[in-house]
């Protein structure tokens, strides 16, 4: 049984801000929160959610004998997932070598291989993998020689999944869930409609088989700020997420910044700066944020002003009707945001199926099995709880009684 759902909802709120605070201080001597245990439980969820728990396990000082434990086992399933995910690594830079195929490891796997990160500290949930539109072919014959299979086709990317093994229930990583990886030809994001594509700063410009690092930290940084852009449309964006742009922003110097304005207006990339300041508060230089401004429309830069993590998240209880819209670029875009919601295209209906099909918080779970219609009656006579928040909730609670 779930508690109240107003409780959870105010928990997740007030243990979501607090661990933001504490990972981005990382306070030597701060008090520990005086929560009950549903909160210590909640703050679980919110440090599985957010991908934060082995960080936590080395920087918080917080005493609570089950938060203790959960922090130090999470921190081992993310060490021993890290090995396997490197020694695969390795193994698709070795095969790529032979076939001739150069490859760029995507956002995780680039911060470990550049020293943001050791072993431990961030989990990964798959690996992302670029290559030419030309060698998608080759690299899918390289995938299924590893033993992959592709699991599913979306716009921006190939899912392929180990041709063995399924993923494990729980809390947070566990050390014998499946690595999957995604193939992308790509780097883009719809914002909500309109897609913007930084492939031709992300791509090397003279690539060599096997694995490729990105041209530069200014190019890795583009990748992870658009990639935090489109999880702010969909308010989905991870406290790690924040913490990767942090890391990669103290690296980083005049002329790396300026390659967010190769090609184009990064207008995107305002909302999730701000809210790195907003908990991060010296990693992005003042020049750069008031540049972002100018290019940013009135009103996301109005939005983006004062949003909290909880609220550009999934500690964020209920569903939004209408996520994304302050995001559309003209009328004619948050018109076509609103026809989208009322009526998905086949792209949309198929990517749903998709989803349902493999993901694991949707399994069981009757809302998704609803009409659309019946969807849309529902979120406008009650709220409606998202259901990758009342995945981990719940997965929590459970961790938390038998933990006692």
């Amino acid at each position: 049984m779930l508690p109240p759902l107003g409780l959870v909802r105010k928990g997740l709120h007030r243990t979501t801000e607090a661990l933001a605070e504490e990972l981005a201080f990382a306070r030597p001597g701060a008090a520990t929160p005086d929560w009950n245990e549903l909160e210590w439980q909640l703050a679980s969820a919110a440090a599985a959610a957010h991908g934060i728990s082995p960080l936590l396990s080395q920087c918080s000082t917080w005493r609570h004998p089950a938060w203790t434990r959960f922090l130090v086992a999470q921190r081992e399933h993310v060490e021993h997932r890290h090995r396997h995910i490197a020694s695969l690594l390795e193994r698709i830079d070795a095969s790529a070598r032979v076939a001739g195929l150069p490859i760029v490891p995507l956002k995780g796997s680039a911060l470990h291989a550049i020293g943001l990160y050791a072993a431990g500290d961030r989990p990964m949930a798959d690996i992302d993998l670029l290559v030419r539109d030309a060698d998608v072919d080759a690299a899918i014959v390289l995938l299924t020689d590893l033993g992959y299979v592709e699991s599913f086709v979306q716009w921006k990317h190939r899912v392929f999944k180990p041709a063995m093994g399924e993923p494990i229930l729980g809390l947070g990583e566990h050390r014998d869930t499946p690595v999957n990886i995604e193939l992308h030809t790509r780097i883009q994001e719809r914002l909500p409609i309109s897609t913007v594509d930084i492939t031709e700063r992300i791509y090397p410009a003279d690539p060599r088989p096997g694995l490729n690092p990105y041209p530069s930290n200014g190019a890795l940084m583009s990748h992870l700020l658009l990639h935090a852009a489109g999880n702010l449309c969909g308010r989905s964006v991870r406290l790690i997420h924040l913490n990767d742009i942090s890391l990669l922003a103290t690296r980083m110097v005049a002329r790396d910044w300026e390659v967010l304005w190769a090609g184009g207006s990064p207008w995107w990339a305002l909302p999730p700066l701000r809210l790195v300041s907003r908990y991060y508060r010296c990693a992005v230089p003042l020049f750069v944020l008031a540049r972002l401004q100018r290019d940013c429309p009135l009103l996301l830069r109005m939005i983006s002003r004062g949003r909290t993590l909880t609220q550009a998240s999934c500690s964020a209880l209920w569903l939004h009707a209408l996520p994304g819209i302050e995001w559309a670029q003209s009328l004619r875009e948050a018109g076509r945001c609103l026809h989208n919601r009322f009526r998905p295209s086949e792209e949309n209906i198929k990517e749903r199926a998709d989803m349902v099909r493999t993901q694991l918080w949707l399994k069981g779970q009757s809302w998704v099995t609803l009409s659309h219609g019946r969807r849309i009656l529902t979120r406008l006579t009650r709220p409606v709880p998202r259901m990758d928040t009342l995945y981990v909730v719940r997965a929590a609670l459970e961790y938390g009684a038998s933990s006692t």
